[in-house]
């Protein structure tokens, strides 16, 4: 089984099974074992806000019933992984994204109705919030992904496109954000060409951890919390991204080691972010659980 033994794959489901939310619950069933899409369908569903967004929690660190546009990346995550990118799922979703979206096409994290709700020091809540490479490459690449058509689909490809091609500098989600679109996008030739340049600012500006033993060797981002690094297998999550090509074999099976060896006692795997709320923090693992076993799923460690 390689790194995915069945020893790691218990101890997940056993923390899973004790701590996980219905949502985390029933992916894990889904993915691993006999579960039903259309029982996490249903468990998603509960997410939805009033007006086609997703709200209540379904991102841990974003709170209150609005929803916000950092939440829709998670959205569409359990939406790929239960079959259901299709059109009468999606196209109401551009439509809300549509009338949140800057003239540019770009989307902004959150909103100024979050204002009133708990959010993290690290989410200002703007008067007049831009849109951003972070929220739109996120949603835009997977859309692109499954073939999705809608004009708001059109506009923010461009914001992206434009953006990326502008970019001189970034820190780690940014550049988390640029691989999900470049994964996605339809012009596959452009995709490689921007992803060997991203590659190059990556290691350049030493914002990926090569080597865990050595974190002196990384230089931490602006902002981010003491210790928290991306690792080669946070860029690519799968041997099918473009950001595999960026580190050699023995970085990344060094890399998968350290995500194994991680996998704390009771089965979990530890937040990598600033943690803010004990509340928020609680409700994240078991997300993050779920995508260090697809990782190691990915890279056919089971």
């Amino acid at each position: 089984m390689g790194l995915l033994t069945e020893t790691v794959l218990e101890k997940a489901a056993r923390f899973l099974w004790t701590s996980g939310r219905v949502l985390e619950q029933r992916r894990f069933a889904h993915l691993f074992g006999s579960g039903t899409a259309s029982g996490v369908l249903a468990a998603l569903d509960a997410y939805a806000d009033e007006e086609g967004g997703y709200a209540f929690g379904l991102e841990p660190d974003i709170r209150g019933p609005l929803g916000q546009p950092i939440a829709v990346p998670a959205a569409l995550r359990v939406l790929e992984e239960a079959g259901r990118m299709v059109p009468e799922r999606l196209v109401p979703l551009c439509d809300w994204l549509a009338e949140r979206t800057d003239p540019d096409g770009g989307v902004p994290a959150v909103l100024p109705s979050l204002r009133p709700f708990p959010h993290p020091p690290f989410m200002p809540v703007a008067d007049d919030p831009r849109g951003d490479l972070l929220t739109t490459g996120q949603i835009a690449g997977p859309l692109l992904r499954h073939g999705t058509e809608h004009p708001w689909l059109r506009a923010a490809e461009r914001f992206c496109r434009a953006a990326i091609e502008a970019l001189e500098e970034t820190h780690p989600y940014e550049a988390g954000a640029v691989v999900a679109f470049l994964d996605g996008v339809r012009d596959r030739a452009w995709a490689a060409r921007q992803g060997v340049r991203l590659g190059s600012l990556v290691r350049e500006q030493r914002i990926v951890l090569l080597d865990p033993e050595k974190p002196g060797e990384a230089r931490p981002a602006p902002g981010y919390a003491p210790g928290e690094f991306h690792l080669p297998h946070d860029y690519a999550a799968s041997p099918g991204s473009v950001a595999r090509a960026w580190f050699t074999d023995a970085e990344m099976d060094r890399s998968l080691q350290h995500l194994v060896a991680v996998q704390e006692e009771d089965g979990g795997w530890p937040l990598p972010w600033a943690q803010w709320s004990p509340a928020t923090a609680f409700e994240a693992r078991p997300g993050v659980t779920l995508a260090a076993l697809l990782t190691l799923r990915a890279y056919g460690s089971a």
